[in-house]
């Protein structure tokens, strides 16, 4: 029987409920995350009132190099989005009874502490508490109270809007998992073998084409022969996209890897020769794929004249008798109903290293792409029509999709075309 010590500290319980978390199911195999929980809750609980920066952070819990840049590499951000998500999903299932409620309120990297109400089933308000330091010396600090619902709704919030839900009810309903992490089988470790390496964290790097014009006006595709670039605005990417990038991290949760992410503006060659690489959209608007190791047999094209000029294909430069000389999408002018993306894996420009190409001619292709990539069914057909066993590590290959749309949402997907490379 368990006896509860009315002469426990707050911090103690704070502590306490720290390690029920650290335990419990939601943060099971999440060993980045887990290692952040604690690093925060120390902080939080030897130096309350203190800030914390993405620096500090980075170099003494993730190691980063002391040249770590936060303008320029999002791990950090990227990390405390996924635990506040964590957050979230625990005390609204298997923490639905505890009694201290952990926050990470957005916008700060110290960790808030609240009580709940004796129902448990809701925060109550309550005054404003102390966190009792470890030391005499550590200065107080004062939380501010916030509701159980709003937690969960800053969490959400993070994931995007309502597309994104859809996507997540989605893959949870046929994960199999309690923490709606993909199932991952021999075949998807299998392709994913070149990224996963602890010394080696793959950079995820998402597309975001140069746009001239503001929302409010009106927004087109920068002309290079026409536009300055002092009128360029490079902070915009595709839904597809931001999905995609979810899944991916989703993938690289399950199996236990961390990932980098940067958009696509922002990457330098000198970081391409260096590391593992996974691209998620087209050259059209993924600007680094045109520098380095690419495509052979599937290669993206804009078509300079016709009734479709300037719409993007995917052209097949050596066509089987019963493949199509191109791949088109449904016209521009028209709901999108049917787009076709590329899957590749080429070495990269260190031929240590390897580069993942996901990309479609519109944003809900790329977001199929990466879909299939990411799940165990569609990467176990992949890899037989490869001829390629679990056992090894996978050879280079370049692959055609047809993506059915229905709604603004990939429903359907075929690997229509398929190439395997030797280098």
């Amino acid at each position: 029987m368990s006896v509860t010590r009315p002469y426990l500290t707050e911090s103690d319980q704070y502590w306490s409920q720290i390690e029920r978390l650290l335990k419990s199911h939601t943060l099971h195999g999440s060993e980045s995350l887990s290692k952040l929980l604690r690093y925060l809750a120390d902080h939080a609980l030897r130096h309350p009132g203190m800030p914390l920066k993405e620096y500090q952070i980075a170099t003494e819990v993730y190691a980063r190099a002391p040249s770590f840049d936060p303008q320029y590499d999002s791990v950090i951000r990227v990390q405390a989005g996924r635990l506040r998500v964590k957050l979230a999903e625990y005390y609204a299932s298997e923490g639905l009874g505890d009694r201290i409620v952990v926050e990470l309120p957005k916008g700060t990297y110290v960790l808030a502490f609240h009580h709940r109400g004796e129902n448990g089933e809701k925060l109550q308000a309550v005054r404003t508490h102390r966190v009792v330091p470890t030391t005499p010396s550590a200065p107080e600090s004062h939380f501010s109270t916030w509701s159980l619902p709003v937690i969960v709704l800053s969490a959400l919030l993070l994931l995007s809007l309502g597309t994104i839900g859809v996507l997540l009810s989605r893959n949870a309903s046929t994960s199999g998992t309690t923490t709606g992490l993909p199932v991952v089988g021999a075949s998807l470790r299998t392709l994913w073998k070149p990224f996963l390496s602890s010394n080696d964290q793959p950079w995820v790097i998402f597309s975001n084409g140069a746009f001239v014009g503001r929302p409010e006006t009106g927004m087109r595709y920068m002309q290079p022969d026409k536009d300055s670039h002092a009128v360029i605005l490079d902070h915009y990417t595709g839904v597809g996209e931001v999905l995609a990038v979810h899944e991916l991290d989703r993938l690289f949760d399950a199996l236990q890897q961390n990932i980098r992410v940067k958009r696509g503006s922002l990457f330098t060659l000198d970081e391409a020769e260096n590391n593992n690489l996974i691209f998620v959209g087209s050259p059209a608007e993924n600007l680094t794929l045109r520098d380095i190791p690419n495509t052979r047999e599937f290669v993206f094209q804009r078509l300079t004249s016709g009734p479709r000029k300037g719409d993007l294909i995917i052209s097949n430069v050596h066509p089987t008798s019963d493949e199509a000389k191109a791949f088109y999408a449904t016209p521009g002018d028209e709901t999108l109903a049917e787009d076709y993306a590329v899957i590749a894996l080429v070495r990269g420009l260190n031929p240590s290293k390897w580069i993942m190409i996901l990309a479609g001619t519109t944003t809900i292709g790329t977001q199929a792409a990466v879909e299939f990539v990411c799940r165990q069914s569609s990467v176990q057909e992949l890899l037989l029509r490869l001829s390629m066993s679990n056992a090894g590590a996978p050879d280079p290959f370049e692959a055609v999709l047809r993506v059915k749309v229905t709604r603004g949402v990939p429903v359907e997907t075929q690997l229509v075309a398929l190439r395997g490379r030797t280098g």
